[in-house]
């Protein structure tokens, strides 16, 4: 027999009156994405402090119990590189990209599909998720071609090739592998690795994964988590939404430039894949992911069609 009195309203404290309010207006949100798959690519300094990876692996478990089908991309630049270094191998870079040897990609391989990986999966189990680790090269997922660079000589000002190596870009995705494990309540967590036509392996940029995933699986949603705001006009103020002639503009005329490039290079070709829209995001803001999919106000600058 149940003896406990019945609380009043004001014997109920306050912040949970403010969480049962929070959760009411984020139904609709939580509706609009059932069901529907977000890409996720995590990466940058968040990844090397342990509250902010255990915090970003709670909110993918919270999107996967709303019917959301989240799928997480990593990177791991500043990993592979403090492992080289521990090593003894010297990094080499061209054209803003890593040198990739023969020697070189093994540890690259090992960190990206070992260590960063399983910690990842690691921490999203932990927080009561079901996920499993993967890179581009299980099942042939991710079909990769060497990726070509040039530069001008200084002395003879003819443009020539620059050799990164194992160094590639995505050449076709095949989504199957995603799919499946999708159907299986799993969250997949996939490691930035290619495989060539002759089996080889090679290093591809985490967010040209994500943004090639994200179109190959039909995502409602790509998801670009960096350590800046999002994208900033001439002025420093920042763009909350633009469609893709928009972000093509801001890149010709120089308002969008350097490392901000590549990402809306990806997230526009997400969209014109038939991602509904792509979004780069403060990865270094907490729980950055539901305030851009659950609230109204969002975070950062939204890409989309028209």
């Amino acid at each position: 027999m149940n003896t406990k009195t019945p609380k009043t309203a004001a014997d109920i404290p306050a912040d949970a009156h403010q969480q049962a309010r929070i959760l009411a207006q984020a139904l609709p949100h939580m509706q609009r994405y059932d069901d529907q798959i977000v890409v996720v690519k995590y990466g940058g300094h968040a990844m090397g402090e342990e509250a902010a990876a255990r915090s970003f692996a709670r909110d993918i478990v919270l999107l996967e119990q709303t019917a959301i089908n989240p799928v997480v991309v990593h990177g791991g630049g500043p990993q592979i590189g403090g492992m080289l270094k521990r090593l003894g191998i010297k990094s080499e870079f061209a054209g803003g990209l890593r040198v990739t040897d023969a020697e070189t990609i093994e540890i690259v391989e090992m960190v990206l599909a070992g260590s960063i990986n399983k910690q990842i999966v690691g921490f999203i189990n932990g927080a009561g998720g079901k996920a499993v680790g993967l890179c581009g090269k299980d099942g042939n997922m991710v079909r990769a071609k060497k990726i070509e660079r040039s530069r001008i000589d200084p002395k003879t000002n003819e443009r020539v090739p620059i050799d990164l190596g194992f160094v590639g870009e995505p050449d076709r995705v095949d989504a199957e592998v995603l799919r499946m494990i999708l159907n299986s309540a799993l969250i997949p967590v996939v490691a930035p690795l290619g495989v060539g036509a002759r089996g080889e392996t090679f290093n591809i940029n985490a967010d040209t994964v994500a943004g090639a995933v994200a179109g190959a699986i039909a995502a409602e949603r790509l998801v670009l988590l960096t350590d800046v705001e999002g994208v900033l006009d001439a002025d420093g103020k920042l763009i909350s939404h633009m469609t893709v002639s928009q972000a093509r503009a801001l890149m010709a005329d120089g308002t969008i430039s350097g490392g901000m490039i590549p990402k809306i290079e990806t997230a526009v070709d997400a969209v014109e894949k038939g991602v509904h829209a792509a979004v780069i995001l403060d990865g270094r803001i907490p729980h950055v992911l539901l305030l851009e999919l659950f609230t109204e106000h969002g975070a950062g600058t939204l890409i989309k069609a028209g």
